[in-house]
């Protein structure tokens, strides 16, 4: 096999570090964030170990790039379903809809995991980010709402689809959870003081 996989250096390390990264979000899927080492993610990319190395510093460097990578994939979906809706009432409920949809197709677990882990205080900043971009279009929406507070106000909604995640995982039913957490997280906006004149 050649050494050089792609159309040019540049796009061979670009795969190369793509692959490392797919495998160190493989790992934490399945075994945790503890089981992401070099040696674990050079083997289930099937590369050698030091070329671990040609891309991330450490391991913290290896993580910190995995919630940077994970980022667009949680603020994606929720930015395309809240663009896709008509009024800011509708862009409320596909927030909170795109979420938990996250949540149900497992997505949202490594975040979780990242939370969860033994790194988690390093990664503090990336996650913190990550979560301030997810409140961005969410903000947007209650700006249009005329909310008196729309950053505090998107900080307690997130409330919600937080206490929705842990209901649904504990096996209560997706449909009637993100129902139930929409018609909330609605009701509160368009009925608070400020939004009454959208």
């Amino acid at each position: 096999m050649p050494r050089i996989t792609a159309a040019t250096v540049a796009d061979h390390r670009a795969n190369q570090r793509s692959a490392l990264l797919q495998a160190a979000r493989d790992l934490l899927l399945t075994d945790g964030a503890g089981a992401v080492t070099f040696t674990a993610v050079a083997e289930r990319a099937g590369l050698a170990r030091n070329s671990v190395y040609k891309y991330f510093a450490d391991r913290r460097d290896l993580l910190t790039a995995l919630v940077a990578d994970a980022t667009p994939r949680w603020t994606g979906p929720i930015r395309v379903a809240m663009e896709a809706a008509d009024t800011p009432a509708d862009r409320i409920a596909a927030f909170v809809t795109a979420q938990l949809e996250l949540v149900r197709s497992g997505e949202h677990r490594v975040a979780q995991a990242l939370a969860d882990g033994p790194d988690a205080a390093a990664l503090r900043a990336g996650a913190d980010r990550a979560h301030a971009d997810i409140l961005v279009p969410l903000v947007e929406a209650l700006e249009a709402l005329h909310d008196p507070d729309p950053r505090r106000t998107a900080v307690l909604l997130q409330g919600f689809v937080n206490a929705a995640t842990k209901a649904v995982e504990s096996g209560d039913d997706f449909e009637a959870v993100s129902r139930r957490a929409v018609q909330l997280a609605v009701a509160a906006v368009t009925s608070a003081p400020g939004e009454a004149d959208r």
